[in-house]
């Protein structure tokens, strides 16, 4: 009996020491590596920590981009991007980095990409909103009723394509 108990707390000991081990390997530095740095270079150190928490992650990586790409360091966002970009990255990706330029005011860029989106499904009815909606804020209407039009003909029901014509009717991005 006392040998199989203690070969229970050695197995539960080791489960728990290798738990924390890895805990420890993936947590995060926390509030050290902006305490007391001046703006710029605490963002950059919390960028840089976001990055490798992200463990490649593309949604995580689009978001870190965008940081940099609108904070200016356009050279670092478009290298994150491109990592996306040039990785196993899906429409639901193509839509993400496409708001960036948008919001950057890079409409051509956005629109090689929302497109691509587009095209990657063609049944797509909320991405037709979405784009649709950005066509008419960039001053495109006819483009962005067309699409709309697809997206109400789809799903005529759908309270988010209405929120879209909404928001690009009254000159709102969406968020």
């Amino acid at each position: 009996m006392k040998k199989v108990a203690a070969l229970t707390m050695a197995a539960v000991c080791l489960t728990a020491g290798v738990g924390i081990g890895y805990a420890a390997k993936i947590k995060g530095p926390g509030m050290s590596i902006i305490t007391g740095k001046p703006a710029k270079e605490a963002g950059i150190a919390a960028l840089k920590e976001a990055e490798r928490l992200a463990n490649g992650g593309s949604w995580e990586l689009i978001q870190i981009a965008r940081v940099y790409y609108l904070s200016g360091d356009k050279p670092t966002g478009q290298a994150l991007l491109d990592k996306v970009l040039n990785g196993k990255s899906e429409a639901s990706d193509w839509f993400r980095i496409a708001r960036v330029y948008a919001e950057a005011g890079e409409n051509a860029k956005a629109e090689e990409l929302f497109l691509r989106a587009l095209a990657s499904d063609p049944k797509d009815d909320s991405g037709q909103a979405e784009v649709g909606a950005w066509y008419i804020r960039t001053g495109q209407r006819e483009k962005g009723e067309e699409l709309l039009a697809k997206a109400f003909a789809r799903s005529s029901d759908e309270i988010w394509h209405y929120v879209r014509a909404g928001e690009a009717f009254m000159g709102v991005s969406p968020k």
